[in-house]
């Protein structure tokens, strides 16, 4: 009796091990968003405009959704940058990359979440990002303005395009983001997480890269899906034990 129960428990650890260790890789790894303009599957874009293209290779966007990613007011969100006043052309660079990222990676699946939202169904939540490619990015920004600190939502739309809600007041970036991890992780509702990490460290995914080298993020999504995986397939053994518990209790009584 005691080496059956023993070989069945053993079986049923293999399995559970088998399935978390399978299955966030297949889902996590070269996976796009199932949102607005992503593709359903990535795959090479030769025509990738611009501050796109290191994606092209492989990408989650369209070559005509990269070319309005480079519009102010385009037909992807009609989302306006200089809602108060001109931004900075380095400033802008940095929310076309920004946006670049977000359509066409195909590397960011360890974050993405399911939402309940009319134009996506699925999102990105705390991708670690470079701390270098943070830190510039608000550097650039600083003399730029805006009048809200969460550009995800609150936005008077009645124009068609996104305009200041009445009472919001333009200043500089600093006064709504007062430091890196403030615009970083604030501004679309905590899509991204500043990082401790330093570009080319693989633990962190930049938002810049140079495609000669090849794409950086890919090594990073691979460690943190089989993180993700191994402490999945943990919580997955401990929740078996726990239902076996009462069943070896009952063995050692009898």
């Amino acid at each position: 009796m005691a080496q059956l129960v023993t070989t069945e428990l053993l079986l049923l650890l293999a399995g559970v091990a088998a399935v978390w260790a399978a299955r966030p890789r297949t889902e996590l790894l070269n996976v796009c968003m199932d949102a607005k303009h992503h593709k359903e599957k990535p795959s090479p874009e030769d025509e990738l405009h611009e501050q796109c293209s290191p994606w092209k290779k492989n990408s989650c966007c369209f070559a005509n959704t990269s070319r309005e990613a480079h519009k102010d007011i385009s037909y992807l969100y009609r989302f306006n940058w200089d809602h108060c006043g001109q931004m900075a052309p380095a400033c802008k660079q940095h929310f076309i990359q920004d946006t670049c990222l977000y359509e066409c990676s195909p590397n960011l699946g360890p974050w993405i979440q399911q939402v309940n939202q009319s134009w996506r169904k699925e999102r990105i939540l705390n991708v670690p990002l470079c701390k270098e490619d943070c830190q510039q990015w608000w550097e650039d920004c600083r003399t730029s303005y805006t009048c809200k600190s969460n550009w995800h939502k609150g936005w008077n739309w009645s124009s068609g395009h996104n305009r200041c809600p009445v009472g919001a007041a333009c200043h500089h970036f600093h006064f709504y983001f007062p430091t890196p991890a403030a615009l970083c992780e604030g501004i679309w509702s905590h899509s991204y997480k500043l990082s401790n990490y330093s570009r080319g460290s693989g633990r962190c995914i930049q938002m810049w890269f140079d495609p000669a080298q090849g794409n950086p993020n890919e090594e990073v999504a691979r460690f943190y899906a089989l993180a993700m995986s191994a402490g999945a397939m943990s919580h997955g053994i401990g929740l078996l034990l726990l239902s076996l518990v009462p069943m070896l209790q009952l063995w050692l009584l009898s």
